[in-house]
């Protein structure tokens, strides 16, 4: 990863992964002994005791806004390039912010959003200011897209440094927000140079950095935006692809939250106002923004309270004062007879759910608007830079929570090796909604009831006993680079052994509650140069929805682990000597 600051560091202050070890041979069981001897993290006592039901949406209530003023000068009408899909009477309901946002994209008469020399250019000034202030604020690359463009990153601290172990021995949390996964979703990518700004010395976030560090990431996706494309140069999907780590793009992502070990990671996207709602329901979507935190099978149970009553409270409440409607995320299919709506997917493949498995909140916030061109860009920049100060604020104002929380998840999760059940498939709860949307012709409120598809509480479908690790083949390389690349530990056996494992063989009669996989129990060889992942560590969660076969997004149904022979759940601890980690590598 490339780091480019204003101020010169140390060459101590360098990454975790850089800093000197004690060279040794050691066994998993001294591994599972030490981890088990840490004493327990108190969580910090929890505000209330609410339960995660949908509430009812948020409509705007009249206050001044909370949130960065950049100008306040009349604003020129937009320049729209995309036609409206709908008349004045609906556009009237969306009114542009009382001030103007300036970024590059958004000036008058501006038929193109800021371009990628726009986006370096604003970051470096912003870096640039910080020079000797207390304040740093630097770039990092973590990666270039396919066709070569920079991802760029923003770090904000008033560490000494911009260095992930620098940021870490600050001993405040880091919080990163991310835009632009998708080319076509303008409003993140502006909003994320309004907060980049606020955040240099003298702008109004600038002592939310007393308590914590920032990561900005305003382009995630640079070749779609330049191609004007939602995807990635391959067609693939980068919003789903935080698992698999298919593309430079989402391996980007990974390497700043493996590096950086955020806190709260929240991802600005934007929804599309007409689409396919104009055609099933005959309404137009209503609601500035729509919310939603992880949810996926075998999160954390305090996480998941960390993001509703720590972050989604006060979001809501922010974007009421600031006069913008919310709700929960939600989506439908494109066939037009199914008129179920459904909240986002439970799926471990988005960041805010890998997020959540990485015991970090995990926050998508979307503005309405992705179909409408330059349309209401004021108004859709302005919700996101509204809920992204609000994100801000709740991360500094619970960050020693945060990290207390994290810690004890961390090892609460790590203790459950060998131990309890593992949720290896979940589905989202069916329940009815009223949601409000607005009539085409007239531009009322139209109200809509719809078959519902929640994700707050998912339900287990299948489950397993938890394993105490996974065997990997050495020809489960690809699979091994990947999972390191999400920050788990995966060791490599330096003498051969045996491992009480269970072996994948395809179910016969496959079930939902057995699933498509039977497993045989017996000894399995440990050849040199083969893995163990052992689920004593912290995101071990996330290791299992890799690695348990029987989802669609696993690594064995994608390739990345080439049979089922090439994998065994072990169910003892192992006695087998591993390289020490710096070999491994």
């Amino acid at each position: 990863m490339t780091l480019q600051t204003p101020h010169a560091t140390p060459s101590s202050q360098r990454p975790d992964s850089e800093l000197p070890q004690d060279r040794l041979r050691w066994s998993a069981l001294a591994c599972a002994a030490l981890l088990s001897a840490c004493a327990s993290t108190p969580l910090p006592p929890w505000p209330t005791t609410s339960k995660p039901q949908a509430p009812a949406p948020t409509r705007p209530a009249p206050a001044t806004p909370v949130v960065p003023q950049a100008t306040t000068q009349p604003i020129a009408p937009a320049n729209n390039l995309v036609p409206l899909p709908y008349n004045a009477a609906v556009a009237a309901r969306f009114p542009d912010p009382a001030t103007r946002y300036d970024t590059p994209g958004l000036a008058p008469q501006r038929n193109q959003f800021t371009t990628a020399s726009e986006l370096s250019s604003w970051l470096n000034s912003q870096a640039s200011k910080s020079l000797g202030r207390d304040t740093r604020l630097g770039i990092v690359q973590p990666g270039s897209s396919q066709r070569g463009s920079p991802i760029q990153a923003l770090v904000a601290t008033r560490a000494p440094g911009i260095q992930p172990s620098a940021l870490y021995d600050s001993r405040r949390p880091t919080v990163m927000l991310v835009a632009g996964q998708h080319g076509d979703e303008p409003a993140g990518t502006e909003a994320l140079l309004i907060i980049a700004r606020e955040l240099a010395p003298g702008g109004l976030l600038e002592p939310l950095l007393q308590q914590i560090n920032v990561i900005l990431v305003p382009r995630a996706n640079p070749d779609a935006v330049e191609a004007g494309t939602r995807n990635a140069a391959d067609g693939t999907d980068i919003a789903h692809d935080h698992l698999l780590l298919n593309t430079p793009e989402a391996k980007a992502l990974a390497t700043l939250a493996r590096d950086y070990r955020p806190v709260a990671v929240v991802d600005l996207q934007e929804f599309p106002a007409a689409s396919v709602f104009l055609q099933k329901y005959q309404a137009i979507q209503r609601y500035d923004a729509l919310l939603q935190y992880s949810a996926t099978a075998n999160q954390n149970e305090f996480v998941t309270k960390a993001a509703r009553e720590w972050y989604t409270a006060p979001l809501r409440t922010a974007l009421s004062q600031a006069g913008l409607s919310s709700d929960w995320y939600y989506t439908t299919s494109q066939d037009l007879q199914d008129k179920s709506i459904s909240m986002g997917s439970l799926a471990p493949d988005s960041l805010r759910n890998v997020s959540g498995l990485k015991n970090s909140v995990g926050y998508l916030v979307s503005s309405r608007g992705s179909d409408l061109g330059r349309a209401h860009i004021q108004r859709r920049v302005h919700t996101l830079v509204t809920a992204s100060t609000r994100m801000l604020h709740s991360s500094a104002e619970r960050a020693k929570d945060l990290t207390q929380v994290q810690a004890f998840v961390a090892r609460e999760t790590a203790s459950l090796a060998c131990h309890q059940q593992l949720a290896v498939l979940a589905e989202q709860t069916p329940e009815q909604r009223t949601l409000t949307m607005i009539q085409p012709d007239t531009g009322a409120d139209q109200q809509v009831r719809v078959d519902w598809n929640a994700s707050l509480q998912p339900r287990t479908t299948l489950s397993r006993p938890r394993s105490c690790g996974y065997w990997l083949s050495a020809s489960a390389q690809p699979a091994v680079d990947r999972l390191r690349l999400l920050g788990l530990q995966v060791l490599k056996v330096a003498e051969p052994g045996q491992l009480l494992a269970d072996s994948y063989n395809e179910a016969r009669s496959a079930t939902p509650a057995s699933g498509a996989y039977a497993l045989t129990r017996g000894a399995v060889e440990a050849p040199v140069g083969s893995y163990y992942l052992t689920m004593n560590q912290p995101m071990a969660n996330l290791a299992a929805a890799a690695l348990e076969p029987d989802t669609p997004y696993s690594y064995l149904a994608r390739g990345l682990v080439p049979t089922m022979t090439d994998m065994a759940r072990v169910m003892a601890p192992p006695s087998v000597v591993f390289e020490e980690e710096d070999d491994a590598e």
